[in-house]
């Protein structure tokens, strides 16, 4: 089983547009959206849920009001200034609760309860081209990381489970904790940059953390013809660095046009634009050795 991440250094890059086409080009495999602050992989698969799973992770401290009295030893020892204490009674910021426990451990009357914290959901799926897991973290909760590891954790459960020889996965932007958690371990990282000064830094930005993780890389250049200056750079780091770049894709209005039908644009168009991604699909499997 082969375990494969389109991955992006900024977002808005045809990152998520073009794992979809891969999936409906793709065999025997489970889709997984490891974007899980902001998934938007379903808006092009409508996926139907098969099993809703609640997410928790990390604690909250809430006050029990009929054990609390008023003593303020607990916004004393806070130091993230989550409590507030006046002559009624302590409250507790869930925004600006770190979890850090010291005012259960210090309140002298136990009246502070620490349940674990409800941050989203993920969810099972149906889809056209399969199987797809995919989460929602509640805007502005923390552990995506988690969230993201658990996820693929499942995800190569379900595969083998199935008898299923590709998790292909939809990873986040950036380079941060998601983006490491989604990238250790895999096979391959496709990275999608565009021919823009900021698709360009951020592209290097990615394929550095991948090296550091030992993890092969390939890069498709999207929108390829909106700057040939920067296509031409792109180019040339690739070489310097030995990446394999696996397509330049030319910028095309049929993309959009298959997103308003809620499709992919192998499903909506059979040459063009396409061709490019079946051909860059083909290189794909090859590089992963699915092929």
């Amino acid at each position: 089983m082969s375990e494969i991440l389109i991955i992006s250094g900024k977002g808005g890059t045809g990152k998520t547009s073009l794992t979809a086409a891969f999936s409906h080009l793709a065999r025997k495999h489970v889709l997984c959206d490891l974007d899980v602050d902001a998934p938007d992989l379903h808006l092009l698969l409508h996926p139907e849920n098969t099993v809703v799973t609640e997410f928790y992770s990390g604690h909250e401290a809430i006050i029990d009001i009929e054990k609390c009295d008023n003593c303020g030893v607990c916004s004393d020892v806070c130091e993230f200034d989550a409590i507030t204490h006046t002559n009624v009674l302590p409250t507790i910021s869930p925004l600006k609760c770190e979890g850090c426990k010291v005012c259960v451990e210090f309140c002298p009357s136990d009246a502070i309860n620490f349940p674990e914290k409800h941050c989203g959901q993920w969810y099972k799926s149906d889809t056209r081209f399969g199987p797809m897991l995919h989460a929602q973290l509640i805007p502005g909760e923390e552990n995506s990381g988690r969230l993201v590891a658990l996820l693929r954790q499942n995800a190569k459960a379900f595969a083998k489970e199935q008898a299923l020889d590709l998790v292909l996965s939809d990873g986040p932007p950036g380079i941060g904790c998601p983006v490491i958690s989604a990238l250790t371990g895999t096979d391959l990282a496709v990275i999608v940059t565009e021919a823009t000064p900021s698709g360009f830094h951020d592209m290097a930005r990615v394929t550095d953390l991948c090296h550091f993780f030992k993890i092969p890389v390939g890069i498709i250049i999207n929108k390829c013809d909106i700057n040939q200056d920067q296509t031409n750079e792109i180019n040339q780091y690739c070489r310097k660095n030995d990446i394999e770049l696996i397509a330049e894709l030319p910028h095309d209005v049929a993309v959009t046009n298959a997103m308003v039908k809620g499709m992919t644009i192998t499903e909506f168009q059979e040459n063009g634009f396409s061709d490019l991604v079946k051909k860059a699909w083909q290189k794909i499997e090859k590089m992963a050795g699915t092929s």
